[in-house]
């Protein structure tokens, strides 16, 4: 992905934890995302229901209230930003958790504890490369 396609690429950041979401954010920005960075579920459906569309949304799985894979049930059935490159970004790697959201059919599954920010950024554009290419 080259940097004029990073530079429009629109990134809904979703984490429960603000340290992580604020780092997160910052990385995404530097490396010329455009960042809309929520703390919690409902707070990520209400915009994305008011029009937000973005190119990609990373989603932290365990969350209070609406979990990860729960918003990502409730953002499809709504059909909201159907275009969009879903990835997990979650500290948890149980296979029941892995395979529940392929079974959702997340564009990727992203692991923080194995991952520095760096390479998250790259997984990342990674991915929106591989899904522009399909």
């Amino acid at each position: 992905m080259t940097d004029a396609q990073t530079k429009k690429t629109s990134l809904l950041l979703l984490d429960d934890d603000q340290f992580l979401l604020d780092m997160y954010a910052r990385k995404f920005k530097n490396s010329g995302f455009e960042v809309e960075a929520i703390g919690g579920a409902t707070a990520a459906l209400q915009k994305l229901r008011d029009g937000y569309r973005p190119s990609a949304i990373l989603c932290d799985l365990i969350m209070p209230g609406v979990d990860g894979l729960e918003f990502i049930e409730k953002m499809q059935a709504e059909r909201l930003a159907p275009d969009a490159a879903v990835i997990v970004l979650t500290n948890t790697s149980q296979p029941a958790d892995i395979a529940r959201a392929k079974s959702l059919s997340v564009a990727g599954y992203i692991v923080k504890a194995v991952a520095t920010p760096s390479e998250v950024v790259e997984e990342v554009r990674n991915i929106l490369q591989r899904q522009r290419t399909k």
